[in-house]
């Protein structure tokens, strides 16, 4: 087969990149997470000019919760737009601002299972759907897992109803692989967690403050 090889490990990476955009308006602004932003890009192939509606999300972190007994953990959560319940690793907006990224990670795993975590890792970075959002995720691993004592936080609407529970992690890869779980997150977070437990191990990952660089890099 032909095409262009990537001849080193390092190669293998997305590139920023911008086309020239001649015009951007928003045309949807919500009260709650989203807005829609309509750009007129101009290809640099051939000049054509085309439209392309654009969701800016604020981003967000997951956590894969990963404890002594390699069990993951869990929150059973609605979602309306697909009409399921969904098995999630715990995940939220990047909706404090200035919050850094670990913060915001350790933030939600205690608001959404009440567990805090002493070691952290940065396991996997994600543009979610970038045919259509700026949504970018990063997920960490955490271990060194234990309750959190005090007052519990108390969700609202589809938080509201989101009980914790616990999986071993060989038994979301098959559930991932056999087409049970659909959250991307949970697909993403499992499979990097079992592909570096399988590989050079847990220590090899990078380290909480990672710069993400992929993020910082998107256009206002």
């Amino acid at each position: 087969m032909s095409g262009r090889i990537a001849h080193t490990p390092e190669a293998l990476r997305d590139q920023p990149e911008r086309w020239p955009v001649t015009g951007s308006e928003i045309v949807l602004q919500t009260s709650r997470v989203i807005a829609v932003r309509q750009d007129h890009v101009t290809s640099p192939a051939d000049g054509a000019e085309f439209v392309r509606d654009v969701v800016m999300h604020p981003g967000a972190v997951g956590i894969v919760a990963l404890d002594e007994d390699e069990r993951v953990l869990l929150v059973s959560q609605y979602r309306h737009p697909v009409g399921h319940r969904l098995l999630e690793i715990p995940a939220g907006l990047l909706d404090v601002p200035g919050e850094p990224y670990p913060v915001a990670a350790a933030r939600e795993l205690y608001e959404e299972s009440h567990v805090q975590a002493t070691d952290w890792q940065v396991l996997v970075d994600l543009f979610t759907s970038p045919g259509m959002t700026t949504e970018s995720t990063r997920i960490y691993l955490a271990r060194g897992l234990s309750a959190v004592d005090g007052d519990r936080h108390v969700g609202v609407h589809e938080e509201a109803d989101m009980p914790v529970t616990w999986a071993p992690l060989a038994d979301l890869v098959d559930a991932v692989l056999a087409g049970r779980l659909h959250n991307p997150l949970v697909a993403a977070g499992v499979l990097a967690t079992w592909a570096v437990r399988q590989g050079e191990g847990y220590d090899a990952l990078r380290p909480v403050d990672t710069p993400w660089d992929a993020r910082e890099a998107q256009p206002g």
